[in-house]
């Protein structure tokens, strides 16, 4: 599969985010890469607005941990709760994970006086 060429403002983050010294697993985790791969145009987490790493972290995670919490209660043969205590414990997971996630890129963008992505000089490929 031949790969897209990346967007200019997402290698321009990519390459102040490499001068910080934070590690390329951290400003460039394996979530967004898949979504980088699949074309979307998301920013590096450090660089999204507060709201905006709550929702991507968490819809992502809250889901995939209560599938994980289902499956491995599914093969221990324990009693398996309802479908809406399952989708209240994807809601509450997918909220405190998105939470905590985006207050830790909130510290490291602070902490490494990282620009805005709005700031960026490159053209977006989204709009």
């Amino acid at each position: 599969m031949p790969t897209r060429p990346a967007p200019i403002k997402r290698e321009q983050a990519l390459r102040i985010l490499a001068q910080t010294g934070i590690s390329p697993s951290n400003y460039a985790p394996p979530l967004f890469r898949l979504l980088w791969r699949l074309g979307s145009n998301v920013p590096p987490p450090h660089l999204l607005p507060f709201w905006q790493a709550t929702l991507v972290l968490g819809a992502f995670f809250g889901p995939a941990w209560t599938a994980l919490v289902f499956l491995f209660n599914h093969m221990l043969a324990l009693p398996v709760p309802g479908i809406l205590a399952l989708l209240a414990l994807a809601l509450l997971m997918g909220c405190l994970f998105g939470l905590s996630m985006a207050a830790y890129y909130a510290y490291g963008r602070r902490k490494h006086h990282l620009p805005t992505w709005d700031s960026l000089c490159g053209q977006d490929q989204s709009k």
